[in-house]
């Protein structure tokens, strides 16, 4: 089976490091393997959509020498926005097989009962199933007292396991640990965790490069997989970039745009230099350009376990010592 790999930007703020590191590490496997490298625009999340911020992603991904294949000759990317309709789709035969249920709770309302047990350390507050005695036909009667809800997916029970190409194999009982998820809102918007399991399939797209802050994420996705009786597509979970308390690059931490180093001076090929070396690839993270960085890797897959396991500490003065 070929390669079929993607991008997945998302437009509610500016590219910054860390996504730039994952994004190398996506292109560096799908351009070794002689795949496809597809680009998709993850702008579900529309109240939080910044304008312009799609342009300036793209113009990140161009400068770094991240290119993309077209998904076919008319089009270049494929953008979430305009696959409600295929999203909603799915999520009829979903209602109709009782594998979601509407819930009225509030985030309130989960957090105020969220307690250990039913506390996870892992991923926030779990869903304790207050809704879950609904059934599909209970959004009718919540659509006539005009009471706002959310469709919630029903994990299945057991244990959940994937292979990660990077840390191996991964297990959970997802239904204790992380409960129901939603997938959907009543008054329309497709959530992410839906709409992306719908995306890959439909593209093809059977290997997933993301960070590891979504490695909980991916047991739901295997659920809807599931459900759905859909290939799964092989996981690879790059550790994050962070600040210098451990905790994921914001604002707190000072500028990480991939745009304001290229305004201060910063080269495509020092940052990419920069970044191979971060991800245990480069040992002085020399400038480079991405095509040499395929060819210094080689031609079989043994970099990747070159990739370092732990969170990388953004480090301001390794970047600007390149200048």
């Amino acid at each position: 089976m070929s390669y079929v790999g993607r991008l997945a930007p998302s437009p509610t703020g500016a590219q910054h490091i860390g996504n730039a590191r994952t994004y190398l590490v996506a292109w560096l496997e799908c351009r070794q393997a002689g795949g496809r490298l597809l680009l998709r625009i993850e702008d579900l999340d529309t109240p939080r959509t910044k304008p312009g911020a799609v342009e300036k992603a793209l113009e990140d991904l161009r400068w770094l020498g991240l290119d993309w294949d077209s998904v076919n000759p008319n089009q270049s990317w494929i953008t979430q926005s305009n696959r409600q309709s295929r999203y909603v789709e799915v999520l009829e035969q979903f209602k109709l097989r009782e594998l979601v249920y509407p819930c009225t709770c509030t985030r309130s309302d989960i957090e105020s009962v969220a307690s250990a047990p039913h506390e996870s350390l892992l991923d926030g507050a779990i869903y304790p199933g207050t809704c879950s005695s609904y059934t599909s036909a209970d959004a009718k009667r919540l659509d006539s007292e005009n009471q706002l809800y959310a469709w919630r997916f029903r994990m299945p029970d057991g244990e959940h396991r994937f292979v990660d190409r990077i840390s191996g194999l991964q297990t959970l009982w997802a239904k204790q640990m992380l409960g129901d998820f939603v997938v959907a809102r009543s008054y329309g918007v497709i959530a992410y965790q839906l709409a992306v399991v719908i995306d890959d399939h439909d593209f093809k797209i059977n290997h997933v490069v993301r960070g590891n802050d979504l490695i909980y994420s991916t047991y739901r996705q295997l659920a809807i997989y599931r459900a759905l009786g859909w290939e799964v597509p092989e996981w690879m979970h790059v550790p994050l970039v962070v600040g210098h308390d451990g905790k994921r690059l914001a604002k707190r931490h000072g500028d990480s745009r991939i745009c304001y180093y290229r305004e201060r001076g910063i080269s495509s090929r020092q940052m990419i230099g920069y970044l191979a070396r971060t991800l245990g690839l480069s040992e002085n993270g020399e400038p480079c350009n991405t095509n040499d960085l395929v060819d210094a890797v080689g031609s079989d897959n043994i970099w990747i376990q070159r990739i370092l396991r732990s969170p990388v500490v953004f480090d301001e003065e390794h970047l600007l010592g390149s200048v």
